[in-house]
């Protein structure tokens, strides 16, 4: 094996996540409805694929206790949160148990059922189109059916692992 190729199989995982802390991000939660109960996770990968049809992917840890609700269900909803909103990032980060987390937050029903939040700066409602494993995650790509915008500008971002307004 040649240096190049070593070094490219051996990058420090520590390393890498700094470096990915400095590609700022919106912060959003991530939601569904399966067999009645809602789930949902804190992403900050989460990304435009196409306008057409306007589709867009999110990135999910299999290990995840909402993997098995979001490999099973048919929609899911990306709410992009807005600035004042960090505890409900924390919250669906992991911090609480996950059938409390809808405790916190104003959550409406959307057209398929899933859980919008109602002042979030934009939701995205989706189809889930396909998935794909890679590493220790899932993408799972989605179909936008439906869209919720804030009137009021704004919207959370991480950066350098804290949070910041735009």
């Amino acid at each position: 094996m040649d240096m190049v190729q070593q070094y490219f199989d051996t990058v420090d995982k520590a390393i890498y996540r700094n470096g990915m802390s400095r590609l700022g991000t919106s912060v959003s939660v991530v939601t569904t409805m399966w067999g009645g109960k809602r789930f949902g996770f804190t992403a900050s990968a989460v990304c435009s694929v196409s306008d057409s049809p306007a589709t867009l992917l999110v990135c999910l840890n299999r290990a995840s206790s909402s993997f098995p609700a979001f490999d099973a269900a048919p929609h899911f909803c990306v709410n992009t949160l807005m600035p004042g909103q960090e505890e409900i990032s924390d919250i669906f980060g992991g911090k609480i148990p996950a059938q409390d987390r809808f405790a916190h937050g104003h959550w409406q029903e959307g057209r398929t059922g899933v859980p919008v939040l109602a002042n979030a700066s934009v939701s995205f409602e989706c189809e889930l189109t396909n998935m794909v494993d890679e590493a220790t995650h899932r993408v799972l790509f989605g179909r936008v059916i439906d869209i919720r915008e804030n009137p009021e500008p704004g919207t959370l971002l991480y950066y350098m692992r804290q949070y910041l307004y735009a």
